[in-house]
């Protein structure tokens, strides 16, 4: 069958997925952005530009729905000229979050679509009014969430059928639409994430190598944000360094903003971090920016305790890999966290913002690793069961997108 996907920066989400169903002989081609840098064998790429730029001073609440409108429109312009190509497909799928799913209905009526629901903002309940330090300003502030919904609201109406990673995630839509989505994550490819016990890393000025025999704590996201809880680890680990004198603290991750609102100067790591610097010996902890994959891997192999912390907010890739890797996984008390870590069985669960109990569990944890083993052996096996790329979630894929192309109700 001819398939279309969709995403601004593809493959994104489908870095499995549309490989897999081009080596079935489906056709395949994509709309993007922002093209890969690499070719991906099978798979025809079309790159697509904005016409044009945002409206100077047009209201705020409607700011972020014009912006996803002009993408929708450049890409839908994009499907039309595939149409006078003659590709025709039989499914879309894409991810309608920054708009580009948009028009594709209006360009290609015929088309089933499959669409990626990441998340459905609410102003109670995930991550808006979450955290005291960031109080909404009221009226404003729930306003604009609900007009950034414009185009979730439009992508649930538009879709044949969604598909979410968690079911926090799927949760998060209204319950209208809550029966036409799976729930299937990306999926971890477990053969290749796993526990590598020689593995090292070369940290500082200085090179010091380390192994999985020193006590070692990791920190790892995209970006060092309060999203993330950022300023709960950092203010917790003063009280980590004064009961674990010999542990060394690896941070991965940018100085930039994923997610939420930007600080008025500076980065959100420099600000946090200059709270508290006077109490840390900064000696042992090493900033490792953005490293490559197999650096990551290095790092999660000679973590000891590994910290994962989030508002009620979209699972990252991360926790699963880490989980995958016989991690000693320390994560925030929160979903979707709570939908994999259960405490005391695969993992240790604590109150975001309750630093003392984090410094307390980590540090406990990095005493009493040996006895619990059994936890990053659970971990693993709860990772492969529940979330292994070949022998679950690309196959549950594979099953969905044949469902819906031919307009079969998928089983849950």
């Amino acid at each position: 069958m001819n398939i279309l996907f969709v995403h601004q920066n593809f493959p994104g989400q489908y870095k499995h997925l549309a490989p897999a169903l081009a080596q079935l002989g489906h056709r395949c081609m994509a709309l993007t952005i922002n093209k890969p840098p690499a070719k991906i064998p099978g798979i025809d790429v079309i790159g697509y530009r904005p016409q044009r730029g945002s409206t100077p001073n047009i209201h705020p609440f409607a700011a972020d729905f014009e912006t996803k409108v002009i993408r929708g429109e450049a890409a839908g312009l994009a499907a039309i000229e595939l149409r006078k190509r003659g590709f025709k497909p039989d499914i879309i799928i894409g991810h309608p979050g920054w708009g580009e799913t948009l028009f594709l209905r209006d360009v290609f009526p015929q088309a089933r679509m499959l669409l990626f629901i990441e998340f459905y903002y609410r102003t109670q309940g995930a991550d808006m009014g979450f955290d005291p330090e960031f109080p909404d300003d009221g009226f404003a502030s729930h306003a604009r969430l609900r007009a950034k919904n414009a185009n979730n609201i439009l992508a649930l109406e538009t879709m044949d059928w969604g598909v979410s990673p968690t079911q926090f995630q799927a949760d998060t839509v209204p319950g209208l639409y809550r029966p036409r989505i799976s729930v299937i994550h990306d999926g971890i490819n477990t053969q290749h994430v796993q526990p590598m016990p020689d593995a090292f890393l070369e940290v500082g000025p200085d090179k010091r190598r380390l192994t999985a025999a020193d006590e070692v704590i990791t920190f790892v996201n995209r970006n060092l944000e309060p999203h993330r809880g950022w300023h709960s680890f950092i203010r917790a680990l003063p009280e980590i360094q004064r009961q674990r004198p010999d542990a060394i603290t690896l941070i991965v991750g940018g100085d930039g903003v994923s997610y939420g609102r930007a600080p008025k100067t500076g980065s959100w790591k420099e600000h946090y971090l200059n709270q508290v610097k006077g109490e840390l010996d900064m000696s042992r902890i090493h900033f490792m920016g953005n490293i490559g994959y197999g650096d990551f891997l290095s790092l999660l192999a000679i973590s000891s305790v590994h910290v994962y912390l989030t508002y009620p907010f979209v699972l990252s890739w991360s926790l699963i890999e880490a989980m995958a890797m016989e991690c000693l996984i320390v994560g925030s008390d929160t979903a979707p966290v709570r939908e994999v870590i259960r405490h005391g069985e695969n993992g240790l669960l604590v109150d975001f913002f309750d630093t003392r109990a984090m410094a307390v569990t980590v540090a406990e944890a990095l005493a009493n690793r040996a006895a619990l083993g059994a936890l990053r052996q659970q971990a693993r096996r709860d990772a492969v069961a529940g979330y292994d790329l070949q022998s679950v979630c690309l196959p549950a894929q594979l099953q969905l997108v044949e469902d819906v192309a031919a307009g079969r109700t998928p089983q849950a």
